[in-house]
C-alpha cells in the first residue's frame, strides 16, 4: 500500500464503490475489507474522493512540517498554481502572509518551475526530433505508464515535474533551504518521498486550511496582478499548451485529461497511430484544478476555477534561470506487477463458479466494481477479489436458498403487493388451490383464487390477522389462516396451514359423541319406561296384595 494513503478498516462497508471509481482496479478486497494494492496504484485519489464512509485517508505531513520549522533552516513553501481556484479571491502576496505566519521563510509559486519545464519541453522537441513526447508533469500518469504500460516509458518526457523544477532552483539559491510542496494532490506526497532530497514534504490544501484554522490565522482576500505568470495556467486543462510555442513544424499538440482518456491515448501511441505529437496529460477531469485535495467544495467547480485560474494569470512568462537540460533531466524505471495473466481454464472454471456457464450468463453489470465478469474473475484468481462480490451471484443465490426454504414448507404462503396482486405463491398453496404453475396468477389480482376482503381488512387498519379459522368452499378445505402486512417491502404475506384433515376428524368425533349421546338418551329413556313399567306393575301388585291380604284378615276374624 501506499505509505501516503491508508484506510480505516472499520468504515469498509463492502459497497465496492472504490473498485468501480479505480481506472486501474488496484485494490484488493478481501475479509470484507479494501485493501490499496501498492504496486499497482496510481495514487490518482479517486477512491478517497469516492468513499461514501471516508474509509480511505491521506498521510497528514503536517507535524512533518512543523519539524522542519524548528530545525532552524529556511523552509520555503512551493504554492501549486490551483490554490486560486481553492482559495476563492486571495492572491500570492495574501497567502505569502499568512504563511509566514506559520513560521515559513519565505512563499513562491510552483508555476515558476512550470516556466522552467515547458521551456524544457519546446528545447526538446526543437532539438531531439522526438517523435510522440508525453507531459511528465502529473505523477499519477507517470505512474500509470511506469506499472501499466511499460512499452509507452520511451515517450515519456524525461523531464521534472514543476514542483521538482522549482524546489530545485530554490534549492539552488538558497543552498541550507528545506522545501515544502502545498498542493491539491495526493501523488505529488509519493514523488516527493520517491526522488528524495528534492522536495522535503507535501501538504495538501485541506491539511493546509485545518493548520491556519487551529492558528486562527484568517486569509485576506486579495489579488494581485503580475504580467508575468502565464504559467498559471498550468493547472488546468491544456494549461501547458497554452505557456508553450507550438511553432515546430509537423508537430500535433494534444491535451488530454482523466485516467481513461489518457489509457487510450497511450495505447494508440503504444499501437503506432500517433505520430509527431505532443501530448499534455492529465489524470484528473479538469487537470489539477480537478484533484483529489481540492476541497471538498470546490470539487464540482471545474468550469468556475477554470475562470479563476484564467483571470490571475499573465500573458508573459515568468522571468527564470533557465538550468541546464541535464539538471532537469528525470529517469523512469519500469515497475513490474506480480500478477500474470491466467490461462483461458482458470478463468472459465472462476466463471463457472459464479454460475457463468456461457456468455448469455456474463451480465458485466459492473455491480462488484469489474467493468465485465472476465475481469473480475481475474482478479479472483490474482486474489484481488472474491466470488461473493457479484449482486446477480449472490442475488440468484439468495433467492435460490429462500426459494427452496419457501417451496419446502407445508404451509401455503402467498405474498401480495399493496395493489392485492399475488407476487410469490409456494407449492402448497398451489396444491390447496388446484393451481397448475405459479405463473397463472403471478401479477394477477388475488381476487381471482380467494377472497381479498381479509387483505384489504389488515391494509386498511394495520391490524394483523392471526390464526384466523377459514372454510374456502370453492376449495373444500378448512384453513387457519394468518395475514401479516409488512411496512418496510410494502408487502402482505398470507400463510395458510391446512386444516382440512384435523377439521374432518374433529367433525367425525362430534359425530361419533352426538350418536353416543343419542344413543345414552334413548338407553335412558327405555330404561326409565321400564323403571315405570315395574312401578306400575309392582304398585298393581301390592294392591291386589293387599286386597288379598284384607279378605284373609277378615275371614278369620269371622271364624
Amino acid at each position: 500500500m501506499p505509505n501516503c494513503l491508508t484506510l480505516k478498516k472499520s468504515n469498509c462497508k463492502n459497497c465496492y464503490k472504490c473498485i468501480r471509481h479505480c481506472p486501474v482496479k488496484a485494490i484488493r478486497f478481501s475479509a470484507n475489507q479494501a485493501h490499496i494494492i501498492g504496486n499497482e496504484c496510481i495514487l490518482c485519489g479517486q477512491c478517497f474522493v469516492v468513499c461514501p464512509q471516508n474509509a480511505k485517508e491521506i498521510v497528514d505531513e503536517t507535524e512533518k512540517v512543523k519539524v522542519l520549522l524548528q530545525s532552524g533552516e529556511p523552509v520555503f513553501v512551493s504554492l501549486a498554481p490551483s490554490f486560486i481556484a481553492n482559495y476563492e479571491s486571495i492572491g500570492i502576496n495574501s497567502m505569502r502572509q499568512a504563511l509566514k505566519k506559520l513560521g515559513f521563510y519565505d512563499v513562491e509559486e510552483t508555476a515558476i518551475g512550470a516556466t522552467i519545464v515547458k521551456t524544457e519541453y519546446e528545447r526538446m522537441l526543437q532539438e531531439e526530433e522526438r517523435d510522440v513526447v508525453i507531459s511528465s508533469c502529473c505523477h499519477s500518469i507517470n505512474l500509470l505508464i511506469q506499472k501499466h504500460y511499460p512499452a509507452a516509458l520511451e515517450y515519456l518526457a524525461d523531464v521534472v515535474s514543476p514542483m521538482q523544477a522549482h524546489c530545485k532552483d530554490i534549492k539552488k539559491r538558497y543552498p541550507n533551504a528545506k522545501t515544502v510542496f502545498i498542493g491539491p494532490c495526493v501523488a505529488k506526497k509519493d514523488e516527493a518521498e520517491h526522488y528524495e532530497g528534492i522536495v522535503d514534504a507535501v501538504l495538501t490544501f485541506e491539511e493546509l486550511t485545518k493548520w491556519l484554522n487551529e492558528e486562527n490565522i484568517e486569509l485576506k482576500k486579495e489579488i494581485d496582478n503580475d504580467a508575468h505568470s502565464r504559467a498559471r495556467f498550468f493547472p488546468t486543462t491544456g494549461g501547458v499548451l497554452k505557456t508553450m510555442s507550438k511553432d515546430i513544424q509537423g508537430y500535433s499538440y494534444l491535451a488530454i485529461d482523466g485516467v481513461d482518456n489518457c489509457i487510450a491515448a497511450i495505447k494508440d501511441v503504444i499501437d503506432g497511430k500517433i505520430h509527431k505529437c505532443f501530448i499534455e496529460m492529465s489524470a484528473c477531469i479538469g487537470s489539477c484544478i480537478g484533484g483529489p485535495i481540492m476541497e471538498k467544495h470546490h470539487r464540482s467547480s471545474v468550469v468556475k476555477d477554470y475562470i479563476a485560474v484564467s483571470q490571475y494569470a499573465g500573458e508573459k512568462d515568468f522571468e527564470v534561470s533557465q538550468p541546464r537540460a541535464i539538471e532537469l533531466k528525470k529517469s523512469f524505471e519500469f515497475i513490474e506487477q506480480r500478477h500474470q495473466m491466467p490461462s483461458e481454464a482458470e478463468i472459465q472454471n472462476i466463471l463457472r463458479q459464479m454460475g457463468k456457464f456461457t456468455p448469455a450468463q456474463e451480465l458485466n453489470c459492473g455491480s462488484c466494481g469489474y467493468n465485465t465478469c472476465r475481469e473480475k474473475a481475474i482478479a479472483i484468481i490474482h486474489g484481488k477479489a472474491e466470488i461473493f462480490m457479484c449482486l446477480p451471484y449472490l442475488k440468484d443465490k439468495a433467492e435460490s436458498f429462500s426459494d427452496t426454504i419457501v417451496n419446502s414448507s407445508p404451509n401455503g404462503l402467498i405474498v401480495l403487493n399493496e395493489n392485492l396482486e399475488v407476487q410469490q405463491i409456494n407449492n402448497s398453496a398451489r396444491r390447496m388451490m388446484n393451481i397448475r404453475s405459479a405463473n397463472d396468477i403471478l401479477g394477477d389480482q388475488v381476487v381471482r383464487i380467494l377472497d381479498p376482503t381479509v387483505f384489504m381488512n389488515v391494509l386498511k387498519t394495520g391490524r394483523d390477522v392471526r390464526g384466523e379459522r377459514v372454510y374456502l368452499a370453492e376449495y373444500k378445505r378448512f384453513v387457519e389462516q394468518s395475514v401479516v402486512y409488512d411496512k418496510d417491502s410494502r408487502l402482505l404475506i398470507a400463510i395458510m396451514r391446512d386444516i382440512t384433515d384435523e377439521q374432518n376428524e374433529r367433525e367425525k368425533k362430534e359425530s361419533i359423541s352426538r350418536q353416543t349421546i343419542e344413543v345414552a338418551d334413548k338407553v335412558v329413556d327405555k330404561q326409565m319406561r321400564i323403571v315405570q313399567e315395574i312401578a306400575s306393575l309392582l304398585g298393581e301388585t301390592a294392591a291386589e296384595t293387599k286386597i288379598a291380604l284384607a279378605k284373609l284378615k277378615e275371614s278369620i276374624a269371622d271364624e
